[in-house]
């Protein structure tokens, strides 16, 4: 049983104020994010961003929209319009060159939904280890735990890309590869935003796009959930970015995506499918394309010794099923009581549709600290 924790109880201070800064991310280019689920709203706080690039609030909706609750039949009916307010930081249409604040007020709570869970766990959930840890939780939604807190994550992203667009011309697009067994089929080199936009789900696979579809929906009347994989690529990133030894591109990388709500597994290249070649077979071979030299295959997925070689950066992020559903499951309550629990209130059957966006966000929020970091170490970037 847990045991709660006592605002007496003695315990060690960390030497580092960064161990306890868990809302922090990136280095030059750093976002605090803050909010619950049903609080009064949640956002960024941007720090780093250079001045004078052009940002407006409708580039930023943009990208909420295509993470914000109710946009489907397939995604959970929760109606907030997530609409931005840029705080600081922008003025006439510009970066300042100053903190950037960016908030969306939480407008739909039906806290009501969640009275059972004050005191009964929900299955592969935080509630418990909230407990364990803090001794006291916001159990409304999930509180700080809920996906909505990826709302500041994405805003941040927005930015991000348009910094990386401008600097060097770099191109972000993720999409739902895989649901359960459904895996479409889909050329990282050539798929476009408008693929990846055309259908509710995401994948740019027009007829397995459909079979996903009636997947979720069946597994979400059935009171359950599913997960999958979200794929992603970064086009013409520049070479160099990435730091040795502990900071290599794709470790910040895995972090972020594993930092993600409902994340699970991380790869990068040919990722597990590499432990069953031989090295002959995985090797990346070099020759000169136009006077640069590339890669003949990409099986590194764009990065080499933890720094970016020119090529695609391709990685995937496995999405478990949604944790929260109306299938009824044995738990315990937070004195140790077994009882049942199916959950109310309003869930998505399967996160991936939603999860697009944020996985692109978090893409752009490290490629774009680990840019400016390498144009402060080593000037102009290649």
């Amino acid at each position: 049983m847990l045991t709660p924790y006592s605002p007496f109880q003695v315990r060690s201070t960390p030497s580092s104020s960064k161990t306890i800064m868990g809302s922090n991310f990136g280095h030059l280019f750093r976002i605090s994010t803050f909010g619950e689920s049903h609080g009064g709203g949640v956002g960024v706080v941007i720090d780093g961003c250079p001045p004078k690039i052009e940002i407006s609030a409708d580039e930023i909706q943009f990208e909420l929209d295509r993470r914000r609750p109710g946009q489907s039949k397939i995604t959970t009916p929760r109606n907030e319009a997530d609409r931005c307010e840029i705080l600081s930081g922008v003025f006439e249409g510009k970066t300042l060159g100053t903190p950037i604040a960016i908030l969306v007020r939480n407008q739909d709570q039906r806290s009501q939904d969640y009275d059972e869970m004050a005191v009964k766990y929900r299955p592969s959930h935080a509630d418990a280890t909230y407990d364990a840890k803090y001794g006291i939780r916001n159990w409304q939604g999930g509180g700080r735990s809920s996906a909505r807190e990826t709302i500041g994550r994405v805003a941040a992203g927005a930015i991000a890309k348009k910094i990386l667009r401008e600097i060097a011309g770099v191109e972000i697009i993720a999409y739902v590869k895989r649901i359960k067994d459904l895996e479409g089929v889909i050329d990282s080199n050539t798929v476009t935003l408008e693929d990846v936009e055309s259908n509710i789900v995401r994948c740019p696979d027009s007829d397995c796009a459909e079979q996903m579809v009636d997947l979720i929906e069946q597994v979400r009347n059935q009171g359950d959930s599913i997960g999958g994989v979200v794929e992603c690529v970064a086009r013409q990133v520049p070479r160099g970015l990435g730091e040795p030894v502990f900071d290599k591109l794709e470790a910040d990388l895995a972090k972020a995506m594993m930092s993600l709500p409902a994340t699970k597994g991380f790869e990068i290249g040919s990722g597990f499918a590499g432990t069953v070649m031989t090295g002959s077979e995985h090797n990346d071979e070099f020759h000169t394309e136009n006077g640069e030299i590339r890669t003949v295959t990409n099986r590194s997925g764009g990065v080499q010794g933890g720094i970016s070689n020119g090529e695609n950066i391709l990685i995937r992020v496995a999405f478990k099923p949604t944790a929260t559903i109306r299938k009824e499951q044995r738990t315990v309550t937070n004195a140790g009581e077994e009882v049942t629990l199916a959950a109310k209130g309003r869930h998505d059957p399967c996160v991936l549709p939603r999860a697009v966006p944020m996985v692109e966000a978090m893409m752009a929020l490290v490629l774009c600290d680990h840019l400016l970091r390498q144009r402060g170490q080593c000037g102009e970037v290649q």
